[in-house]
């Protein structure tokens, strides 16, 4: 296989789609996961990320309406029919530069050097492809959050974004959670969800602005790294829990520590940015539109390939449609999920 320029992109991008498509009948599992708005249907061999197909997300009922369905195939040169990917040439990889050469010839893609791992979406047909070197040839984070690019693109084509936040709520109501890794977004909804709030997420959910702005869920993950994890005792919650996943944290599921039903989805009513402040008591002030879009964009941007101009246009909105607050935080869990029950409330009152 040649190696890939910016010019002959388009074409091979076209040519992976076909030949994964074309393999259909070869691929071991077909999973069919109902997800908002949305019905996936995922074509890839037996494994660890086919397991991961079966409880990393959280299902939407079957009662909700669908508007759309998207078929991805998880390709291999094991299934018949599939060529070795591709390396990248020797000239520079620009994500911008690849985003937007896709873009021109309709498509969305993005490329992780280290394992020639691809990933290829036709929004038109709605239909995706991964290319790997094996079936457990894929970056670390794609168990956790698997298919979280094709997810963008496909709910990006129809108005909505996956945003990288955390959310709490109560009755039907809730809060957005922004902020970089250490910030204390996810110890949050850990926090929150052990003490009767709920949560559509704690790492990536789906904003929707269309009438309001509304959250819902679509990964079960929720992460903790051991200071977090023996803070909030959650070793004597959890009947047992894997090794450190590669961020050095725990990686457990959103049921394992609040077992009752998780909303359909939760009206937000603010945009909170954790801070780990120095006082006993937490404290909820506004802050800058400014602030509250440093807060957010720059890691949904950058974790979420291509749209990267109707992304920071999204988030700016979104910060237009949302008052905006930091929060500092307590030193007791149960007396941030407090707080922040008693700012819903009022807030929806």
């Amino acid at each position: 296989m040649p190696s890939i320029t910016l010019r002959t992109l388009p074409n091979y991008a076209r040519h992976v789609l076909a030949a994964t498509e074309d393999a259909a009948a070869s691929y071991a599992v077909a999973a069919k996961i109902r997800l908002p708005l949305l019905d996936l249907t995922i074509h890839l061999s037996h494994g660890a990320l086919a397991d991961a197909m079966g409880h990393a997300f959280i299902q939407a009922p079957d009662n909700q309406p669908v508007s759309g369905n998207c078929r991805i195939f998880v390709a291999h040169p094991g299934i018949d029919g599939i060529s070795a990917p591709a390396s990248w040439g020797r000239g520079e990889y620009n994500h911008h530069a690849f985003a937007g050469r896709l873009a021109e010839a309709g498509l969305r893609g993005s490329y992780y050097h280290d394992l020639d791992f691809w990933q290829f979406h036709d929004p038109q047909r709605h239909v995706g492809a991964q290319l790997m070197m094996s079936a457990d040839a894929y970056p670390p984070w794609e168990q956790g959050a698997p298919l979280r690019a094709f997810l963008h693109w496909e709910y990006a084509a129809r108005g909505m974004r996956l945003t990288h936040a955390g959310t709490l709520g109560i009755d039907g109501k809730g809060v957005l959670l922004a902020g970089a890794g250490g910030a204390g977004k996810s110890g949050t909804v850990v926090a929150g969800l052990l003490n009767g709030l709920d949560s559509v997420g704690d790492d990536y959910v789906l904003v929707d602005r269309t009438d309001r702005v509304t959250a819902r869920p679509l990964f079960a993950t929720l992460k903790q790294d051991p200071e977090g994890f023996k803070r909030l005792k959650l070793g004597d919650r959890l009947k047992s829990y894997q090794p450190l996943n590669w961020q050095g944290k725990h990686a457990f599921h959103i049921d394992e520590i609040a077992p009752r039903p998780i909303p359909e989805n939760l009206d937000i009513i603010a945009l909170m940015v954790p801070h780990i402040g120095g006082g006993t008591k937490s404290s909820i002030m506004p802050i800058s539109r400014k602030d509250a879009m440093i807060a957010l964009a720059p890691s949904g941007i950058v974790q979420m390939p291509g749209e990267r101009e109707s992304g920071f246009r999204f988030f700016g909105d979104l910060t237009r449609d949302l008052p905006c607050y930091r929060l500092s935080l307590g030193t007791e869990p149960r007396e941030i999920a407090a707080a922040i029950a008693d700012f819903i409330l009022a807030g929806a009152a």
